[in-house]
């Protein structure tokens, strides 16, 4: 198997997760590899990654890649949500540092052949993990327009949402949309010349919106968030790379509402907690990555890392 990812902004990871011999560390979010081999390699001698991936083709490749650092790194597959029963498996209370790297990785995008790009023409399935159920598929054929629209609006942030939607609806009637190069099409289709930005493919934000939904992305995030302070030692960091702007104002607003001490989920009516700070804020505005990294890597463009350590 051909699995290809650079790791985005990988100095600015290992230097904020402060990784140090014989300390333990959670990659949620395996992907390539790339940051789950520096952790390793920073960590050691004596230091041990538990590695978490719901793409069962990361997994596979990972432990190829880090063989070399065999028995330290373990690895599991399921979605870094549940990381919580994995450490519970272990008999893990907590652990020194967390990383997660919520971007696609090359491989999903020009390999795995489930559709997550618009740049070629393959089943319109986006599953991250193919144990799921519903597939992108399923949904741009059974959801009716207001719900399509609700979708692409809400995770997307399109602002033709509506008639995108719209003409996704007049299609399927007369011909199931089954693969990612006509949907592209049709998104394409259905927004104005003068509604287009120049380098930017019509259908990027749709792509994302189904990706998001077909893979429950933020309410996943929004549960890691919610547990996660419990799970980290005092002094551990944790580190997060977000590639929208959905993402990135969930995890900047949870680590500033944990350093202003309060614990509880964010949709409670009213605050119980002691505002004892938990969380200490190493990236005040997020860090973004160097015109350099993006030249040789345009995928890091959209990255925004934002850090955090356990207060005692």
């Amino acid at each position: 198997m051909s699995y290809t990812h650079v790791p985005v902004m990988l100095p600015e990871v290992i230097r904020h997760l402060d990784c140090r011999p014989g300390k333990l560390y959670l990659d949620g979010t395996l992907g390539g590899s790339g940051h789950a081999a520096a952790i390793l390699e920073k960590s050691s001698p004596g230091g041990q990654l538990i590695a978490i991936d719901q793409d069962k083709d990361a997994i596979e490749n990972a432990k190829s890649v880090l063989r070399r650092f065999h028995p330290n790194a373990r690895f599991f597959h399921g979605n870094y949500a549940q990381f919580p029963e994995v450490l519970e498996k272990l008999n893990i209370p907590a652990v020194d540092g967390i990383l997660l790297d919520l971007g696609l990785s090359l491989h999903q995008l020009r390999s795995s052949g489930r559709g997550f790009s618009f740049k070629s023409d393959e089943p319109l399935d986006m599953r991250m993990d193919i144990r799921s159920e519903k597939t992108a598929g399923d949904l741009v054929n059974a959801l009716d327009e207001a719900a399509l629209t609700h979708l692409f609006k809400t995770y997307g942030e399109e602002r033709w949402s509506g008639r995108i939607a719209r003409r996704i609806c007049r299609i399927r009637e007369q011909t199931e949309i089954a693969s990612s190069k006509q949907l592209a099409d049709i998104v394409a289709g259905a927004i104005p010349r003068s509604g287009r930005r120049p380098g930017f493919h019509p259908a990027t934000r749709i792509f994302m919106a189904l990706r998001i939904a077909v893979n429950q992305e933020l309410d996943n995030l929004e549960h890691f968030l919610n547990v996660m302070p419990d799970f980290l030692k005092a002094g551990g960091r944790i580190c997060i790379l977000t590639f929208h702007s959905l993402e990135d104002r969930m995890v900047k607003r949870r680590f500033v509402q944990l350093q202003k001490g309060c614990t509880c989920p964010p949709d409670l009516p009213q605050c119980a907690c002691q505002k004892r700070p938990v969380l200490r804020i190493l990236t005040r505005k997020g860090l973004r990555p160097s015109s350099k990294e993006i030249s040789t890597n345009p995928m890091a463009r959209s990255a925004t890392l934002r850090a955090a350590e356990k207060l005692g």
